[in-house]
């Protein structure tokens, strides 16, 4: 499952629009700031733009199973337009002042890494249309932080992304492969815990609940 590209990060901004914004992001001291910052730049689009990005998508992974095929289409669609709609709302209550929270500096490394991956046309996405999908991401996941995938996001195999008294959970956390890489090291989402350890998996799939099976009779001695 691909909705971000994976090419190598970029340290140098280029001389390009997209190159100059990732630059004045990066400035941004705080989460009002930077969400300010994002509002401005996310609100010259439209709906239709979220709907461009869907079509894209949909071409992604047209070859997937069609039922995980129409199930996380949908999670992803709907973060994509609610995080849009989110920010609307957020500018117009004027939210900005509030959020005083300073950005860390390896989290300012985020528009380094997304001015590396809009520079030209990859996989369907036009730059301007990749460059909203990671400023989407980054008010997820630098001002509200959040996961850049919502709870409830599948991944194969079964798993999802979960929030459990208060913490984000994600299955390929540090497992991802070339599963929307570029986003990781960015995202407040921590890896799920190995079965029986933590806490389950709060919608077990087949798999957790022969792991936790197992990983009782392996490290608690039950002899019966």
């Amino acid at each position: 499952m691909k909705l971000f590209s994976r090419k190598p990060d970029s340290t140098e901004f280029p001389d390009t629009p997209i190159g100059q914004q990732c630059r004045e992001l990066r400035e941004a001291k705080t989460c009002g700031e930077l969400g300010e910052q994002i509002a401005r730049l996310v609100l010259t689009h439209s709906p239709a733009d979220i709907q461009q990005m869907k079509r894209n998508f949909e071409t992604k992974v047209r070859d997937l199973d069609p039922v995980y095929r129409e199930k996380v289409t949908a999670k992803i669609t709907g973060h994509l337009l609610g995080t849009y709609q989110r920010i609307r709302l957020d500018n117009q209550q004027g939210v900005y002042k509030t959020l005083k929270e300073p950005i860390l500096p390896e989290k300012k490394k985020y528009w380094e890494m997304v001015a590396g991956q809009c520079g030209d046309e990859d996989g369907g996405d036009a730059p301007a249309i990749r460059f909203l999908k990671y400023l989407l991401a980054g008010y997820s996941m630098l001002v509200l932080e959040e996961p850049g995938h919502a709870v409830g996001t599948p991944f194969p195999g079964g798993d999802e992304i979960e929030l459990v008294n208060g913490v984000y959970y994600c299955p390929v956390r540090e497992k991802a492969g070339d599963v929307d890489a570029a986003l990781c090291p960015f995202c407040p989402a921590k890896q799920t815990p190995s079965i029986g350890y933590l806490c389950p998996a709060t919608k077990p799939t087949e798999r957790n609940k022969q792991e936790f099976i197992d990983n009782c009779y392996r490290y608690h001695n039950f002899n019966g």
